[in-house]
């Protein structure tokens, strides 16, 4: 399943661990998106995670290749020691601006692994992997962010996008709905990794990242030819400090 003679590189985030970046991820990869394909009428939307289109989770022991992968390739090089759980899923981007909840209109961070929250206090971590299963890569990749304002106007920010409205948040953004994809007064583009067929990335959750969309007239519901990702969830332990 996974490419034994994958390239992996290192693309460095300032101020974070790198981005782990593996081309010619899958041996196969169509049979992925025959996969997705076969189950489209299964794709849902998940309210709680703010996600920008339908889901689909992948089978317990999909997930569990995909743990031993990161385990034996990647793990390390984002500083952990141990993973305690890992879930994935397909997913496709496929809202248009006009209808964005104000939280898909800015980056995030991640903070769960299936129904499990990070613990930070307890020495836990969360690491995330996104594979593109695309051929147009200008349906976008994945961009990395630092805060630009201090953590209380950050807090209301984020506040705001959870429980405000969107004319609200047009003014607070200074623009119409959008996806991210550049820096603008909250936040700071500091990297940002381009999407190619069969391109997976591994990354810290804990930096704020978002989907790089920058051509949201060529999203679609078609899992043959729109965004359509397979991602990873990974939730770690930390080296003792």
């Amino acid at each position: 399943m996974f490419n034994p003679q994958a390239s992996l590189r290192q693309i460095l985030i300032p101020g974070h661990t790198p981005c782990v970046v593996i081309d010619n991820f899958l041996l196969e990869p169509e049979k992925m998106v025959a996969f997705a394909q076969a189950r489209r009428d299964a794709f849902a939307h998940e309210g709680g995670n703010f996600f920008p289109g339908p889901e689909i989770e992948m089978p317990p022991a999909f997930s569990a290749l995909l743990g031993d992968y990161f385990t034996q390739h990647v793990r390390r090089l984002l500083g952990a020691r141990r993973t305690l759980d890992v879930t994935s899923r397909l997913s496709m981007v496929t809202r248009p601006p006009a209808l964005l909840h104000p939280a898909q209109r800015i980056c995030h961070r991640d903070s769960m692994v299936g129904t499990r929250r990070v613990n930070p206090a307890a020495g836990e971590g969360i690491a995330a992997s996104v594979l593109y299963l695309f051929q147009d890569s200008g349906l976008g990749g994945t961009s990395f962010y630092v805060p630009s304002q201090p953590v209380p106007q950050m807090n209301a920010l984020f506040e705001h996008a959870r429980t405000g409205s969107g004319a609200d948040f047009d003014a607070i953004l200074k623009s119409p709905p959008a996806y991210l994809g550049a820096s603008n007064d909250y936040f700071e583009q500091v990297c940002s990794i381009p999407a190619a067929f069969n391109r997976a990335i591994f990354y810290d959750g804990a930096i704020f990242h978002s989907a790089q969309v920058d051509a949201p007239g060529r999203l679609s519901q078609d899992p043959a030819h729109g965004r359509l990702t397979l991602n990873g969830f990974f939730l770690l332990r930390k080296p003792a400090s």
